[in-house]
């Protein structure tokens, strides 16, 4: 299947990301090179392009693209999470780099291609695994957690409120039968929120689909993490820009990101900073960018994705 990846805020990234003809950039979040093509095309034959993603089938396509397009720049295609960024620069011996991009949406690509499990508008097995190497799967946490850790699951990182219902409804069914499609998924958490509540906005499954592939893929604790790594490994001036899809994933970008602008611990009451933090970096977006109208013409799927940028200072 074609991988077919409509690049979100891309104007915005390439603008914030201030590329340097002969600079290193990493798009952790490789995905279809929408985002990567348009860094390579404004390097010169000093300039790198690292790209990571567990998809080994992103790596596959995105090799192509970038090589058909002929630039001059260096390129490094990696099946890896972007968790592992640190040990990935040591090893290609890079000690720093001048802007690091994170698009934390699932590709176009995995969402229509049925097989992976990540919709809920297409019948297949429930996977949703974005490094299909992992044993970890959708079908698993259906049927082998407990009540309790699906409701928190789904309570958690769907902010679903209907979270307990659809765990209960969930374990009952599963005693019957194991779960192992995603329309069967799809049924019980329809069944389990009342027919009201299902009038009006977005698909009954939206949110409990979200969690649970939050779940398979660790996405929450893998974040917290590679943003203080990425912060160490940028040169100074240098960008880290990441585009966020639902308010759990903006909150603790937009926290780790104030952490660093703001690491002063002294009271308010204090005259003068003692306690010695200094700023690593400096906000370049106070509040997040969203998606131009005429870019949710095109691209629904862009609606909920908002985009901070930090820049580092030394």
């Amino acid at each position: 299947m074609e991988f077919n990846h409509k690049p979100v805020m891309l104007k915005e990234c390439i603008e914030y990301l201030n590329i340097k003809p002969d600079g290193i950039y990493i798009d952790g979040t490789l995905g279809g090179a929408g985002h990567s093509s348009h860094i390579y095309k404004k390097l010169n034959e000093y300039g790198v392009l690292i790209g990571l993603d567990q998809d080994y089938f992103a790596i596959e396509v995105s090799s192509k693209r970038i090589k058909d397009l002929g630039g001059q720049g260096k390129v490094f295609l990696i099946n890896s999470n972007f968790k592992n960024i640190k040990e990935i620069c040591t090893d290609l011996k890079i000690d720093g780099v001048d802007g690091v991009l994170l698009d934390l949406g699932v590709s176009s690509h995995q969402l229509d291609e049925a097989e992976r499990g990540f919709g809920y508008q297409n019948d297949a097995p429930l996977d949703m695994r974005m490094d299909r190497s992992n044993e970890l799967n959708a079908e698993i946490v259906v049927n082998e957690y407990d009540e309790k850790r699906i409701k928190e699951i789904i309570r958690d990182y769907g902010e679903e409120k209907w979270a307990s219902r659809i765990a209960e409804f969930i374990v009952r069914e599963r005693k019957k039968k194991r779960i192992s499609t995603t329309y069967e998924l799809v049924d019980i958490i329809k069944a389990a929120i009342p027919s009201s509540a299902r009038r009006e906005g977005p698909h009954p499954a939206k949110r409990t689909f979200q969690a649970i592939r939050i779940e398979v893929n660790n996405e929450l604790g893998i974040l917290e993490n590679a943003i203080n790594d990425i912060v160490s490994i940028l040169n100074p001036g240098g960008r880290l820009l990441i585009i966020t899809f639902h308010s759990l994933e903006d909150r603790i970008v937009k926290n780790e990101f104030f952490k660093k602008a703001k690491p002063c611990t002294c009271p308010d009451s204090f005259p003068v900073c003692v306690c010695g933090k200094k700023p690593e970096v400096e906000l370049l977006t106070r509040k997040p960018i969203v998606s131009s109208d005429i870019e949710l013409e095109e691209n629904p799927r862009a609606r909920s994705a908002k985009l901070r940028v930090l820049k580092k200072l030394t």
